[in-house]
């Protein structure tokens, strides 16, 4: 074909579930209707920093067996920014020519990133740097990637956690005791909200609604009145104590990550109302495992999406999902802000009414 392209594909920042839908759909639409070629880029932008650049040239056989499986079999990094790349000896250095010169190397007409706002920020100032069209596609479970109602990901984290609910619940009634689950959200609470009302919580705290832990006893307290002497509380990871310190914990290479605030809350609720807690943290079991089935078609509707954005040169965009359809929309304006949970959403006012307890009131 006299218009026949070469186009890349790389997943970047944290896994999680439904990004081998999109690169299936991205091969099987570029392959298979446009009759392009495809190249895979492994390990994100750390692929085009290596020489030869690390890349899979990928077919329509090879990925039809992709669709369910959870992770990137590209292989992703969210360590590492090339503008500012830390070096063995503790300095950091600029590396983006690097990631430009590989991309450049591999005569590609386009590139496909999947990522969450911070990688998609960091592939449109490579794009713009070094002269690349660039096309993206929302990622994060975590849902706050602006202008987009769901990002790959967030839809199979939500299940997880929900399902881990469920489970808590027969225990918290065998035993008679506040079980807490801590949940990942970063800076949002869209995965404690959904999940929690899913799952039938009764205590919900997310850290876009501040709190006072008296409102927490006493829905505990208003329980065991009744004869309810158990309760399901849900906490984002972003939640800071009552005096609004972040509760972090100290991992390998000293990194400080967020977590730790449901031993927080299960302390404070043991002591004040005398209720046996115990405390859960899901961590990466939400982005693993098995896409759900909304992640799998909404990876596909990107994918097709994305190749058919190439096609028609619309470059510097991102797919979205708005109004049970997929749209584009620049990606500055994708990236310029967060989506939080707004306090007078549909689903907190849903909280609210089923009597689950923000801790505002």
């Amino acid at each position: 074909m006299a218009n026949k392209k070469r186009i890349g594909i790389l997943t970047s920042g944290g896994d999680c579930a439904g990004l081998n839908a999109v690169i299936r759909a991205v091969v099987r639409h570029a392959v298979g209707t446009y009759e392009w070629e495809v190249v895979g880029i492994c390990q994100a932008t750390h692929g085009l920093m290596t020489r030869p650049p690390q890349i899979m040239t990928l077919g329509i056989e090879q990925v039809d067996s992709w669709l369910m499986l959870g992770g990137t079999v590209l292989g992703t990094t969210n360590k590492g920014n090339p503008f500012a790349f830390p070096m063995s000896d503790g300095t950091t250095i600029d590396r983006s020519q690097e990631i430009i010169d590989g991309y450049h190397q591999l005569n590609l007409d386009a590139l496909i990133g999947i990522g969450g706002d911070g990688s998609l920020a960091i592939l449109r100032r490579l794009a713009q740097q070094g002269d690349i069209n660039f096309v993206a596609i929302p990622k994060t479970i975590d849902n706050d990637v602006n202008i987009t109602e769901f990002s790959i990901g967030f839809d199979t984290a939500v299940s997880v956690a929900t399902e881990a609910i469920d489970r808590l619940h027969f225990t918290a009634a065998s035993h008679s005791r506040v079980m807490i689950l801590e949940v990942m959200g970063r800076d949002a609470g869209h995965i404690a909200l959904n999940s929690g009302i899913a799952g039938g919580a009764q205590i919900i705290l997310i850290p876009e609604i501040p709190y006072k832990l008296e409102n927490i006893y006493n829905k505990v307290r208003r329980r065991q009145k009744i004869g309810k002497n158990f309760s399901v509380a849900v906490v984002s990871e972003a939640v800071c104590t009552q005096s609004g310190e972040t509760v972090q914990k100290m991992e390998q290479f000293g990194e400080c990550r967020l977590g730790g605030i449901g031993q927080y809350f299960a302390n404070e609720i043991a002591q004040a109302t005398g209720a046996e807690t115990r405390v859960t943290v899901l961590g990466h079991l939400q982005r693993g495992g098995i896409s759900s089935p909304l992640d799998r078609v909404l990876g596909s509707a990107f994918g097709v999406a994305a190749v058919d954005l190439i096609a028609t040169g619309q470059f510097d965009r991102m797919v979205t999902w708005q109004n049970r359809e997929v749209r584009s929309v620049p990606i500055t304006e994708a990236i310029k802000d967060y989506r939080a949970v707004d306090p007078q959403d549909t689903l907190v006012k849903t909280a609210r009414g089923l009597g689950i307890c923000l801790g505002d009131r």
